[in-house]
Order: C-alpha cells, then sequence, then structure tokens
C-alpha cells in the first residue's frame, strides 16, 4: 500500500504562532485555502482509493479540497485528531521562554512524558496507529491519502519504520508537506518526506 500523509494547510492561529493541538478547531486561513488548492491540483493525477481525515476543520477541510478532483468521500477518523497539548492549548509560542524546537527537544527526551493537562507522543502514536493500521489490511494494493496535522505524520511515520520516538523532534513538517510511505513484502521504507514543491506553482 502507498500511504499519502499530508499536514493540512495554514490556519490563522499557525500564522500567529500558537499552540495547536487536538482540542482546538481553527479553519484554515485565506492563504491556507490557496495552499490547500495547489495541493489539490498537485495530487491530481494521484489513482487514490481512499481519502481519510482527521475531523477537525484545519485537516478535514484540506482532505475536502483534495478530494475535489476525485470522485471520493472523505471518511474522519477520531484516531487522527493532532496531540492534545492540555494547558499549552492556544499559547502563542513566544511565552513558552524557548522556542518550540528546544521545547520538542526537551520534552521527548523525558519519552512518555505527557504535555500538562495532554497526552504523550507514545499515546497519541497508539490511537493514530490504530486509525492506519486497518487501512493496511482494506487497501493492501491500493493508494490511501490520510490528512491530519504535525505530531500526528511524524507518529505514524515513525510506527511506520521502527524508529524510536526520541529521534521525533529531530525531524520537521511543514504545513501543507506530503510524505509518502511504501508498504511492501519486504519492509516499508519513506519514499517521500515533507515535499511542499507545489505551494511554489502557479494554480492556473
Amino acid at each position: 500500500m502507498r500511504l499519502i500523509l499530508i499536514r493540512h494547510a495554514e490556519t490563522c492561529w499557525n500564522a500567529q504562532r500558537r499552540l495547536q493541538g487536538g482540542g482546538s478547531d481553527i479553519a484554515l486561513s485565506d492563504l491556507g485555502l490557496k495552499q490547500a488548492a495547489k495541493l489539490a491540483l498537485f495530487l491530481k493525477n494521484e489513482n487514490m482509493d481512499a481519502i481519510i481525515s482527521s475531523p477537525l476543520k484545519r485537516a478535514l477541510v484540506t482532505a475536502q479540497t483534495v478530494a475535489s478532483q476525485h470522485q471520493l468521500p472523505v471518511k474522519t477518523h477520531d484516531g487522527l485528531k493532532e496531540i492534545g497539548v492540555g494547558e499549552l492549548e492556544g499559547l502563542p509560542l513566544s511565552s513558552l521562554g524557548s522556542t518550540f524546537g528546544q521545547l520538542l527537544m526537551e520534552w521527548w527526551r523525558r519519552g512518555s512524558e505527557r504535555l500538562p493537562g495532554g497526552e504523550s507522543v507514545a499515546e497519541l502514536q497508539k490511537r493514530c496507529w490504530g486509525a492506519v493500521e486497518p487501512l493496511l489490511a482494506e487497501y493492501g494494493n491500493g493508494t490511501v491519502a490520510v490528512i491530519s496535522h504535525y505530531f500526528v505524520t511524524l507518529a505514524i511515520i515513525f510506527k511506520a519504520l521502527g524508529l524510536p520516538l526520541e529521534y521525533l523532534a529531530k525531524f520537521k513538517v511543514d504545513l501543507g508537506g506530503v510524505s509518502i510511505l511504501e508498504f511492501e513484502d519486504y519492509g516499508t521504507r519513506l519514499a517521500t518526506f515533507n515535499d511542499t514543491s507545489y505551494l511554489s506553482l502557479p494554480t492556473d
């Protein structure tokens, strides 16, 4: 199976650099809607068998825009919601006293620790893999697009490749980033990671 993992397009909170976890249902910004339209054109010729999305607006609208180029419904799965960041929800990154990268490094070094009032990465990975694993049996030789979020995308990639979670902070997925996993009998490989090249292309 080919699994196309897509991070949602921009929201106003992304533009404002606010922490945006599973407890925030923020819509796409005007720029985000344009990014989603470019993404849909980029993936227009992909022969998709299913499109699965987080139910949060930012992912769902991105998925629906992609689906507009295919004759497929968008299915949603709660397991694909972004990680719960608890008390940090909505806070400006500037208020954390460190860069986002430093925050992640400190958090992930502690492995299974939860964010205050939120989830751990291990908990996130367990629930999002619960959404992905059945797809492997259902669409064995097909192509499935999963539209979700920053941490969900990385957690799925790390699970599929058998990578330790403590290295997650060394990877970055941009808004609209497209990554592709190929599941074969001999194993799984990451064929594409965080492709945003289409964002520089005209929409005409």
